[in-house]
């Protein structure tokens, strides 16, 4: 009958037994071992003086122990593996889980909306958005300082609003904290905009570079990709119309992995397009502004979401950056072997299809803004 010893000595017993002493009376003795083994003990066979002692047989577990401890470690500090996510995967879009009745509420809502905003503030026979365009311009007859203006209101009411969402949402709910806040932003953004596409070719010109070579591939391809980095967030097209309980996200995967503000990216690369495409002043002035809005959006998003989610953006923080592709370069952020397909996703081939549409409809936009004549 045998019976099992583990050792974990790096030294083992000798199985040879030099004076043919029986087992109690051998001394043991000690050699090198290059490896842990599970040895066998086993009674003196009655044929056999000279018992098979301590025989070897299996490769010591305490050693697959430790390789797999090693192993672990190892695998924990793999830098080549991304780490789990802290946030959300954004721009997520799975069909099957859509629900018709909640497109068709966000039919209708977008229709009464866009209804609303035309009677009561695009129409000038009945609406608002004349009066404060004249009495904006009132201020003065720059076209810089209107414009930039222009941009500060609508900076200061969008960034105001959204510093007060916590406080605002526990007082009336997320649903009418985002009407209300959609009801002031969308007549600001849209008298911005008009003003600016009017306005466009006023002040100075400083510089003419729509003739040069490829000047005018390179501004369209800054713009193509300015709108890939839109924020996630206005994905979720069923939250925006408060469709679906709005929520505030904290997204890591998709766009996020290169820059944590992607918006302000966006609107870097769209001004600086516009700005060496037009060289006047009153795009420059545009520019600064917008450039200043977001830039500030910046500080003021991850205050709130280090507000709302503490550790969890701070896990998501560390291994992204505001610069793009910073975290990448320094190793903080890893990206998935299939990265790829984080952008394969709906939403944003609906955004592709969005720009394309938009750079061709140029024409219709400026004819619709020239006769609102503001």
């Amino acid at each position: 009958m045998a019976s099992s010893l583990l050792l974990s000595n790096p030294f083992l017993t000798s199985p040879h037994n030099p004076n043919n002493l029986t087992r109690r009376q051998q001394p043991l003795t000690l050699r090198p071992s290059s490896a842990f083994t599970l040895l066998s003990l086993t009674k003196p066979s009655n044929n056999n003086n000279n018992p098979k002692f301590l025989k070897p047989t299996v490769p010591f577990l305490g050693f697959k122990k430790f390789a797999t401890r090693i192993s672990t470690k190892d695998a924990d500090t793999d830098t080549s593996v991304p780490p789990p996510l802290a946030g959300e995967d954004s721009a997520a879009f799975e069909l099957g889980k859509q629900k018709v009745s909640s497109w068709i509420y966000f039919s209708l809502i977008l229709g009464v909306v866009l209804f609303v905003l035309d009677v009561a503030w695009i129409d000038n026979s009945t609406g608002f958005g004349k009066d404060f365009i004249s009495a904006v311009s009132s201020l003065s007859e720059s076209p810089e300082v209107v414009m930039f203006i222009l941009i500060l209101i609508f900076a200061t009411v969008h960034s105001g609003l959204a510093s007060l969402r916590d406080m605002g949402e526990k007082l009336i709910g997320e649903r009418a904290f985002r009407v209300l806040f959609a009801g002031v932003s969308l007549p600001l953004a849209v008298s911005t905009v008009v003003y600016f596409i009017n306005h466009r070719y006023d002040g100075i010109q400083l510089w003419e570079l729509q003739s040069a070579p490829a000047v005018h591939q390179l501004v369209w391809l800054s713009n193509f990709i300015s709108f890939l980095f839109l924020y996630p967030s206005t994905f979720n097209l069923l939250e925006v119309a408060a469709v679906d309980k709005p929520k505030m996200h904290l997204w890591e995967t998709g766009i996020m992995r290169i820059t944590r503000h992607p918006q302000m990216v966006g609107q870097v690369m769209w001004c600086l397009a516009h700005t060496v495409w037009i060289g006047n002043s009153v795009t420059v002035a545009a520019s600064l502004g917008l450039i200043g809005h977001h830039l500030f959006g910046v500080w003021n998003g991850d205050r709130r979401l280090a507000t709302r989610y503490g550790e969890a953006f701070e896990a998501v923080k560390k291994r992204t950056s505001i610069v793009p592709f910073a975290a990448i370069l320094d190793g903080r952020q890893k990206l998935p072997k299939d990265y790829y397909k984080e952008f394969l996703r709906l939403p944003y081939l609906s955004i592709t299809a969005l720009t394309l549409g938009a750079y061709f409809a140029h024409p219709l936009m400026q004819a619709a803004s020239f006769r609102l004549h503001w």
